[in-house]
């Protein structure tokens, strides 16, 4: 790797400020927690890389690749990370046993965020209750921003209800008479996701969605739901679903000649790579989701600094992805998270002190964001996303629809 190129990657991922020894080792005694020596920091999550939400353990394995290149820059503070990332098959018991094997078994400082609702929600209370953090966690579900009830469980996700209520305000400005007929998963992702819709259109919502439908994460297709939306007479579908019945949908109500005229997705299913390819660009073409992360292959971006860097790092640590499949993006912003709380840490690598360099973030610019999203967050409000924007897929990439979005704006 090029010199200058490890030395951006480096300063990225410790959160723009080179190590220095000297700063890291003076005014600061060595306390360490599970997990932690002079040489290691070991840390543990779980991913589907089985099961019926495999596609999604490409975040799994951007995390492991993440810290594969810490490690081959240096490591942080001197010391070498040591992911232990377990298959959980997006089956929330096995992500408890799991997680149950890296805590008790594994003896992990804390658990390196997973993606997924459903598994995170197993892990919540045992996590809580042993005082291990769960550290930002890939999830919108306003359940895990709760620092009062479990205040180690520390999410980075947008809220999905704040995405719901953002769907909301551009069909009524787009589409104020819309019949909506809305597909959402059977868990705490869809209906957060059909909670902020319907806090979003307020009153109307009662008269303006004629139908919502739900499918289970076990089914084989989500072809009847569709089928019955639009013979509700529904012209805007929405569809709070994964990646898998969200393509399923698409094709299905293109192939029954439903062109609705709004169609929008969720941002969890809307990659290009991992749904609206599978599903057919030309059929996916006109679908609207909200973004906050760049796409690899966007050419108005293709040329950032952090990108350019997105793409070097997927090229040498994950050889196999699919740039287009942008799973691994937020997997990689999770894991440069990680490294900058570590280093924030210093030699106090306590999960107590873990936890308050966490929930202490102030601005922070982290690597694929949109331009105008930082992070910030504090140990009262852990939620730390407080912007996104709206984008509608052209056939070959998504097209902004105007300025980020502030969510405590969209909620007024």
């Amino acid at each position: 790797m090029a010199t200058g190129l490890k030395r951006r990657l480096l300063l990225a991922a410790m959160g723009g400020t080179a190590l220095s020894t000297a700063a890291v080792g003076s005014g600061w005694a060595k306390d360490y927690g599970p997990g932690v020596t002079d040489s290691e920091i070991k840390l543990g999550t779980t991913s589907p890389y089985s099961g019926p939400a495999s596609a999604y353990g490409v975040y799994g394995q951007a995390q492991t690749a993440y810290f594969n290149m810490i490690n081959d820059l240096g490591g942080i503070n001197g010391r070498k990370v040591n992911l232990i990332s377990l298959d959980n098959g997006y089956n929330p018991p096995k992500a408890l046993e799991q997680t149950r094997k890296l805590v008790e078994d594994e003896n992990v400082l804390f658990i390196a965020g997973f993606l997924g609702t459903a598994p995170n929600t197993s892990v919540q209370k045992y996590l809580n209750g042993k005082k291990v953090p769960n550290l930002f966690l890939t999830s919108g579900a306003d359940r895990f921003n709760d620092p009062k009830n479990t205040p180690w469980i520390v999410p980075l996700y947008p809220t999905y209800v704040g995405q719901g209520e953002i769907f909301a305000r551009f069909i009524l400005t787009r589409h104020p008479a819309a019949r909506i007929g809305v597909l959402y998963i059977n868990d705490d992702l869809g209906k957060d996701f059909l909670l902020g819709l319907k806090k979003g259109l307020g009153d109307k919502a009662k008269t303006m969605i004629v139908r919502e439908v739900s499918n289970e994460l076990t089914d084989p297709s989500v072809d009847s739901q569709i089928i019955d939306l639009k013979g509700a007479g529904a012209d805007t579908l929405v569809q709070f679903t994964t990646s898998k019945f969200a393509a399923q949908g698409i094709r299905k109500a293109y192939d029954l000649g439903w062109r609705p005229v709004v169609h929008i997705l969720a941002s969890v299913s809307a990659a290009i790579g991992g749904t609206l390819i599978p599903a057919g660009a030309e059929r996916s073409k006109g679908i609207i989701t909200a973004r906050w992360e760049k796409q690899p292959t966007d050419s108005t971006t293709i040329n950032d600094p952090d990108v350019v860097d997105y793409v070097k790092f997927a090229k040498k640590y994950m050889p196999n992805l699919n740039i287009e499949d942008n799973t691994a993006v937020p997997g990689y912003i999770n894991s440069f998270m990680i490294a900058r709380v570590l280093k924030a840490c210093g030699d106090n690598l306590t999960r107590d002190n873990v936890l308050k360099q966490a929930t202490s973030l102030k601005d922070v610019v982290a690597p694929m964001l949109l331009p105008g999203i930082t992070l910030t967050n504090s140990p009262d409000d852990y939620l730390a996303f407080h912007a996104m924007q709206l984008c509608q897929f052209d056939g070959e990439k998504f097209v902004s629809l105007g300025d980020v979005i502030r969510l405590d704006v969209a909620r007024k």
